[in-house]
């Protein structure tokens, strides 16, 4: 695996040391900044492999910071863990509805969050940005250039939503996506979302997965997730 290049974004300087210290132990590339202001300002300007985005900055806040971020085309995809001292399920839920692709609580172990940190570089590694490129998992199979899902070997008939919601949520294995997330992918970002209509979609496409609709998980009060 070639040099990542992590962007840290935290105010508090012993907690930003700290956390550059790990990652260089662990042969990864980091850079510091301690405002929201400043971490756009850099991200315009270089190409990094992750974000550590604290959730409470002076200025700028981390949910603002990552909003910008998944709505500028060049850092859309551009994987973000959020760090927070609010453990409550309030604070986490508007991190992942900003954007955001994973989360870490303070105070962390540091091994926690290099193993965290880890995963979510490989994830993106391992993620096919590809649309034309067939996924595999299990028995499931789907061609996005054919617009063609095979389910043990059987042709599967979804509708058009209901096969870009799978491939949507099967090109991200384990990725928690948000409501949002799969209406902006479905629908468009100016689609107007409502809670119903992502979750009797989900039911249609569950019901035509049989007995692997347990695949698609509902993550409380979030979105689901693809997990096999």
């Amino acid at each position: 695996m070639n040099t990542k290049n992590v962007l840290i974004v935290e105010d508090e300087e012993d907690i930003l040391k700290l956390i550059e210290i790990n990652l260089l132990k662990n042969g990864i590339s980091a850079t510091g900044v301690q405002s929201g202001e400043k971490a756009l300002e850099i991200l315009n300007k270089d190409s990094f492999d992750l974000v550590l985005l604290d959730l409470m900055l002076p200025g700028i806040n981390g949910i603002e910071v990552c909003k910008q971020l998944k709505n500028n085309r060049a850092t859309k995809g551009l994987p973000i863990i959020m760090l927070t001292a609010k453990g409550e399920e309030e604070d986490i839920i508007k991190g992942l509805e900003s954007g955001a692709d994973d989360y870490i609580t303070k105070p962390f172990s540091p091994k926690v969050l290099m193993a965290r940190i880890k995963t979510s570089l490989r994830r993106e590694e391992n993620v096919d940005y590809n649309r034309n490129s067939v996924i595999n998992i299990d028995k499931l199979y789907i061609h996005p250039a054919k617009h063609e899902i095979l389910l043990d070997n059987k042709p599967l008939k979804l509708t058009s939503a209901e096969f870009k919601v799978l491939h949507l949520l099967a090109s991200k294995p384990g990725w928690v996506l948000t409501r949002y997330n799969i209406i902006d992918e479905i629908r468009g970002e100016d689609y107007a979302v409502t809670d119903r209509s992502v979750d009797v979609l989900m039911v249609g496409l569950r019901k035509k997965l049989g007995e692997f609709g347990s695949y698609v998980e509902t993550v409380r009060g979030v979105g689901y997730r693809f997990h096999p």
